[in-house]
This record gives structure tokens, sequence and C-alpha cells, in this order.
């Protein structure tokens, strides 16, 4: 006799498979926990600009030269970029928890530091602790997002922080410079302090995602931390100071450039033979990974370079003040707030290489609209671009993110996520120094050649000087014609810069327009990774 039990008939249960992990479950708790890490990453991003519209008034604070106050923003750039890779080692050997709050409570406790500086040494230090400290945030809230969240959520998820990542710099100098009109400079970096404690408090007790490996301390590597310091940082001085000093004219930045090149090979040895390597390289082998790091690098120059030509144009062309530059710029910061949702809902339906596709368009139009410049161009004139720009940036950095990090395995996302922020930095590094110098440069040329159209015989010009000296002549007298011939020439000087300007927005406009030719490089995402369909 064949028995049977009434488990025969049921059916089998479906079998799972081994190869794919559970998806994290997100909670309020690990929900508020991530909104803390975002706002960490918040505050240490936009500390980089913060200072920029107040630097004359903290030099005055502080009684320093004007050539040395800009070591403010140098010494925290070059510690930040030190520490921005190192943080994807420390996140793996500490944990998110504990390397987040010790990089809040630092950023916290350091920016007490600086509202209490009464030298320029001081200043320089503090600035330095906490670039260095705080940098340990960016990198971490990236990692963390694809940790708490699943797949489906990341359209969404990298809205966010993208906008926080565009936001943070764009409306630095706005808020810093209503801080300084509004109280003092000292306040650029009290209004950290209750943010900082609370994004400490919230990191300690609700981060529960991940666990330290305590066992990659125990072989630490000195070295590649020494190199890669020397490297990156003599970098960020050359690139933030080159061009002041005349680039390769100067003994200094010249010897710093050769450091930077020995300590940078020494640095890649070490990646790639140290048995724990403080910054893996592992992850440039995904061409995702690859391809969105070098469309990244260029986001940072479009980033943080317009965000300095903007300002520029606006203070040494129109004379606007802090806060007029401040109201004028934030169109820029509206829009990507604005595009931000509806970025989010469509980078989970639709191809992402459409839309980096059609940010990178938008971005190259936003900037061609620029070429025109003239020397009364406001807020209604500049309104468009930065729309646009605005609406373009969020376009492209959102599925950049997701194509880049989304597709790694969760055991590289932690130092590719260094990784990947370092390539926007130092994109936006060298974004600065070769705008500055470009500007530089073609300013001199627009000036030489203006002087040439306005040499003694030129008609149009001596009709020009000739009334100009006649409106003068009325209260200065015999010098009415050198006072029109210095207003002369502070005109050329003017309209040279605004030609320059229009040269550097025209190279910007057709460097962006080239960059859509990596979009087919990318390989299309799996269902459920970005685009192309829900989890």
């Amino acid at each position: 006799m064949v028995t049977t039990s009434m488990d025969d008939d049921l059916p089998a249960p479906a079998p799972r498979h081994p190869a794919q992990p559970a998806e994290p479950q997100v909670t309020p708790r690990r929900l508020i926990a991530f909104f803390a890490l975002v706002f960490g990453m918040f505050m240490a991003i936009m500390d980089i600009q913060i200072v920029s519209s107040s630097l004359s008034e903290i030099q005055a604070g502080l009684s320093a030269g004007p050539d040395e106050i800009s070591w403010v923003q140098t010494s925290y750039l070059i510690a930040e970029v030190i520490m921005i890779p190192l943080s994807g080692f420390l996140s793996r050997a500490l944990s998110t928890r504990i390397l987040f709050t010790l990089s809040a409570a630092g950023f916290t406790l350091t920016s007490l530091l600086c509202a209490t500086a009464t030298s320029l040494e001081e200043m320089i230090l503090y600035r330095a602790l906490q670039g260095f400290i705080g940098g340990g945030m960016i990198p971490t809230a990236f990692a963390a997002s694809y940790m708490i969240f699943p797949k489906r959520a990341q359209g969404p998820v990298m809205a966010l922080v993208g906008l926080t990542v565009t936001l943070a710099p764009t409306i630095g100098p706005t808020l810093g410079g209503y801080l300084t009109q509004l109280f003092s400079w000292h306040w650029l970096f009290l209004i950290n302090l209750v943010p900082g404690v609370l994004a400490t408090v919230l990191a300690w007790t609700l981060v529960d995602f991940d666990e330290p490996d305590w066992s990659l301390l125990s072989n630490f590597d000195y070295v590649g931390l020494a190199s890669m310091a020397a490297f990156l940082g003599c970098m960020e001085y050359v690139l933030e100071e080159g061009n002041r000093e005349d680039w390769f004219q100067s003994r200094l930045i010249f010897g710093l450039a050769v450091v930077s090149g020995i300590s940078g090979l020494i640095f890649l040895t070490r990646c790639l033979s140290a048995r724990n390597p403080i910054v893996d390289l592992g992850a440039f082998r995904n061409r995702n990974f690859l391809v969105g790091s070098i469309l990244t690098l260029f986001m940072g120059v479009g980033l943080y370079g317009l965000t300095y030509l903007y300002p520029l144009y606006l203070a040494r062309v129109r004379g606007f003040n802090a806060l007029q530059i401040g109201e004028t710029v934030f169109v820029t910061g509206a829009f990507m707030f604005l595009c931000a949702p509806p970025v989010g809902i469509l980078a989970r339906k639709i191809d992402p290489r459409i839309l980096i596709f059609a940010g990178f368009t938008g971005f190259a139009i936003s900037t061609w609209l620029l070429i025109p410049l003239t020397n009364e161009w406001g807020f209604w004139e500049l309104f468009l671009p930065q729309a646009l720009r605005g609406a373009s940036l969020m376009t492209c950095m959102v599925p950049i993110n997701i194509l880049a990090l989304g597709t790694l395995p969760m055991n590289q996302v932690k130092n590719a996520s260094g990784l990947f922020n370092l390539t926007r930095n130092l994109g936006g590094a060298m974004g600065l120094a070769w705008l500055t110098t470009f500007l530089n440069d073609r300013w001199d040329m627009h000036i030489a050649r203006l002087m040439e159209s306005v040499r003694w015989g030129a008609q149009v010009a001596e009709e020009r000087l000739a009334d100009m000296t006649a409106s003068f002549a009325g209260t200065l007298g015999s010098n009415g014609e050198l006072a029109a011939m210095k207003q002369m020439g502070l005109q050329l000087r003017g309209q040279g810069l605004v030609m320059a300007f229009s040269d550097v927005f025209y190279v910007l406009a057709i460097a962006f327009a080239l960059l859509v030719f990596l979009v087919p490089l990318v390989q299309r995402p799996k269902a459920g990774v970005g685009g192309g369909g829900g989890h």
C-alpha cells in the first residue's frame, strides 16, 4: 500500500534565487537617520562657498592682507579633498554610524573654533580641520542612500541627494551675504552649531545599517595615506593658487606640481599592491562607473565654474553688492529645487541615458545663451540661462549618480562613493583654474585689440575723447582731458572683460555639447536599476 501525506498535495515553494539578496527595508528610524546624513553633507558642501561673499569682512576682522585671506577657502578645500577618498576606507573600518558621528561632532566643534578665531593663522588651522573632518560626511551620506533604500527608490532618493550637492554651493554665497550683513562674519560658522549637534545625536542613535570591520585598521597603509595627502593636497594648491602665482613661472608652484606627480605615482602603486589599500580603484573596472566619473568630472566644472562666473560678472561688470548678487543667482537654485521631484520620477520610468543626453544638451544651450553678453545684463537677461542651467544640472546629476554607483556591488559602494565625489571636486578645482586663466588671457588680448582701435588718428576715438573732455572740463578745468583719458581706459577694460566672459561661455558651450557623445558609452541598466521599469 502506498500512503500519501497531505503535504504531497501542496504546491512546491518557489525557489529563491541565491544570488539575489533581500532588498533593504525602509523604516521611519532609517528614514530620519538618512535625512540627518544628508543634512550633514549639505553643511559640509555649503561651507566651501559660504565664506566667499564675506572674505573682505573676515579680512578686516582678522587684520589679514588681501593676498592672504583666500587661504580661508583654500585650506578648507585642500583638507576636504584629502578626506573624501579616505572616507570610504574609514566607513568600512569604523561603520557609517561611528564615522559620521565623529565627522558631524568634529565639524560642529571646529565651526565654533572658526567663529572664535582672532588671527589668520588660527582661522586657517581651524578651517583646515573643519574641511578634513567634515569631508567624511559627503561620501558617507552618498553611500548610505544605496544601503538604506531599495533600487526602485533610487530615482527620488538621488534627486534629493543631487539637489543637496548642487544647491549647497549655489546658496552658500547668498546665505553668507545675508548673515554677514544682518549680524557679523562669525555667524557664517555659528549657524552650524545647532544643526551640527542635532545631526551628531541622530546619527549616533539611529544609524544601524552596517557594522564596523576593525580588522582593516590592523594593516593600515600609512605610506598610501601620506602619498595620497601629498598628491591631492599639492594638486589642490597648484590649481587654487597657480593663476595668482603665474603658474610654472613660480618655483613654489613648479615644486609642488613635481611633488604631486611623484607622490601620485607612489599612491597609485600602493593602491595596486597594498594588502588593504586605503583607496580601492577596482570600481573603475565597471564601465558605468568609469564613464559616470568622467561625466561628473565635467559636471564639477559646470557646477562650480559657473557658480564662480556669474557672481564675478555681476560684481566686476555690474557693480552689484553681495546681497544683489545672491538675489540674482538664486534663480539657478530655485529651478534645481523645482526640477528635483519630476527628475526623480522620470529616472524610475525611462532610460537614464536619455536624461543625461537631455541634461548636457540643456547645459550647452544655457551657456550658449550667454554668448551675446553685454555690460548691461542683469536679473532678467540672466533669468533664462540660469533657469535652464538649474534644470539641466538636476537632469544630469540624478541619472549619472544612479548609473555610476547604483550598478556596483554593495561591497564596493562605500569606496566608490569617495572616488565619485572626489572626481566632482577635482573637476570643480580644475575648471576654476582653467576658467580663471583663460578669462584673464582673453581679457588681456581684447584690451590690446581695443587699444589699437582707439589709437591717435582714429576719428571715432578722437571724437569720443573730445566729447568726454568737454563734459569733464566744466568741473575739472584743465584736468578734463586727463580725466577723459582715464575714463576711456576704464571703459576699454570693462568692455574687454565682457568680451572675455563671452569667450569663456562660448568654449564652455562647445565642451558641454561634446559631452553628449560620451552617453552611448554608458551601458543601459537592468530593470529596477535606475530606469527602464520597476523592480
